[in-house]
């Protein structure tokens, strides 16, 4: 078991690792971007990334407070299905209606890593590849997608 401290320590590692790894790869778009604070430009929608003792998550997280405008918006990307799974090589999980770690409610679309731990370095190559692959896909989608979304610009 980690104290809080250490656990702080070995989180703040990964994510500085995994940053500096990502730093020198340029948006579908060509221009420099932050990966782990990536800016959808849509206030409520998020690319999120999260990674425990269990299991790595990446995913597309609606949390905007109003659930109609939420709705909206989770409408909107189900609109785009196809060719989000088409960019991502892969199905992910739909889910209009969770919760979160604060326990509001929000809608998102994901998918996991399960069987590794942020505890275990020699679990961070797995990792840092399934969310990398998986981002600069996301990124791809998110060059053509995201003008599906300008009706709800506000």
């Amino acid at each position: 078991m980690y104290s809080r401290e250490q656990a702080t320590q070995i989180r703040k590692s990964f994510w500085t690792t995994f940053g500096q790894y990502m730093r020198p790869i340029p948006s579908a778009d060509g221009l420099k971007v932050n990966w782990i604070n990536y800016k959808t430009g849509f206030k409520g929608l998020n690319f999120s990334l999260d990674v425990d003792k269990e299991k790595a998550y990446i995913g597309i997280v609606l949390n905007q407070k109003d659930p109609d405008l939420r709705s909206l918006f989770y409408e909107q990307l189900l609109e785009l299905k196809g060719l989000l799974h088409t960019h991502m090589g892969e199905e992910w999980s739909w889910e209009e209606v969770a919760t979160n770690a604060q326990y509001q409610e929000i809608s998102q679309v994901y998918t996991l890593l399960p069987g590794v731990s942020l505890f275990h370095q020699e679990d961070w190559p797995a990792i840092i590849s399934f969310f990398k692959t998986r981002l600069i896909a996301l990124d791809e989608f998110w060059s053509m997608g995201k003008f599906h979304f300008e009706p709800l610009k506000f």
